[in-house]
């Protein structure tokens, strides 16, 4: 999911070089939402392994 971000940020930046203003617009919040996405899935995942970490040990 980083990936496709880094993917969708390259994208923005070179259109917004090129002069596509509204594709690199619509590409910089796809890039924006999806790294706010793989860090919420991060982050829920990161307290649910230390809670069930501290349950099982």
């Amino acid at each position: 999911m980083i990936k496709l971000a880094l993917l969708f940020l390259v994208i923005a930046i070179v259109a917004g070089i090129l002069g596509f203003s509204g594709l690199a617009g619509a590409a910089a919040n796809i890039a924006m939402f999806l790294f706010g996405l793989a860090l919420i899935i991060f982050i829920v995942l990161l307290v649910l392994g230390l809670t069930v970490y501290k349950k099982i040990t």
